[in-house]
């Protein structure tokens, strides 16, 4: 197995439990210091950065030498950042790390290790969120490179079909891992750099939204170990699924995203834009 962003979070916590059921786990991540920490029985460490395409072809050279040539069985596409923000304030340099990280890079991923899953009749695991179903404000950016990674995997799955390699998607919902951190940091950077004008129309509900999305976080049931036991689902099923939503909010989006029109769901979430009294 190849496991992208395995440094923390979702991808640390999927590399361990493909590793404890007997896998063997080349856990991609951007720094040594990562990968030493990580490198155990099972887990062998792989410098990565998926946003430089060097750096890809490295690893995938690196894994083709590592295997001998016997391929991969999985390929879990993890790697990700996350841009809060109302987008009237998200800089361009921003938005295009955004889906550099979570669009294009999975891209070159998926082209560099092709050919391994093929040789090794493996199929590809994509990791997106639920916002990859329905767009909430001040998560645009975000949504908006979680929206084109669903797109891809559809593309890429009817592509696959002939070949009888299989493309799943993982819908996490919120669980609290070290990104809300990342998320909190980048967003009050990108506020920070707005005009003033524009960051007093947004300021209020903007940490108002932030204070309550880190509070969902931190009291969801959902645990890196419940995505982790769903990736691994998704890696050995028989007739693996397209998707596999994990919590209530994931799957509650895309029931929204299905059954309610346009309008209703602008008022659902009318909430979160609504002035502070």
């Amino acid at each position: 197995m190849v496991v992208t962003g395995a440094s923390s979070g979702l991808g640390e916590a999927c590399a361990r439990h493909l590793a404890r059921v007997g896998f063997r786990v080349f856990a991609a991540v951007r720094r040594p210091e990562d990968g030493e920490r990580l490198r155990s029985p099972g887990i062998t460490p792989v410098i990565l950065d998926v946003t430089d395409e060097s750096s890809v072809r490295a690893a995938v050279r690196e894994v083709t030498e590592l295997t001998g040539g016997d391929g991969l069985w999985g390929l879990v596409n993890n790697a990700g950042i996350a841009v809060t923000a109302p987008l009237e304030c998200v800089p361009a340099e921003l938005m295009r790390r955004q889906l550099d990280t979570n669009v294009t890079g999975q891209l070159l991923v998926i082209q560099g290790f092709l050919p391994l899953v093929r040789a090794g009749a493996g199929r590809i695991v994509n990791v997106t969120s639920g916002l990859g179903n329905v767009a909430i404000p001040y998560l645009g950016a975000y949504a908006a490179a979680q929206f084109a990674k669903e797109a891809l995997s559809d593309a890429l799955r009817r592509e696959l079909a002939p070949q009888r390699i299989p493309v799943s998607v993982v819908q996490p919902g919120a669980v609290m891992t070290p990104i809300w951190d990342k998320m909190s940091a980048d967003g009050n950077r990108a506020l920070a750099g707005a005009p003033e004008p524009v960051r007093a129309l947004y300021r209020d509900t903007f940490l108002r939204f932030m204070a309550r999305n880190e509070s969902s976080a931190r009291d969801s049931r959902i645990t890196p170990d419940d995505i982790a036991r769903t990736v691994l689902r998704a890696l050995v099923a028989k007739r693996p699924r397209t998707r596999y939503g994990v919590g209530r909010d994931a799957t509650g989006g895309r029931v929204l995203a299905r059954l309610l029109p346009d309008r209703a769901i602008d008022r659902v979430f009318g909430g979160i834009t609504a002035p502070v009294d």
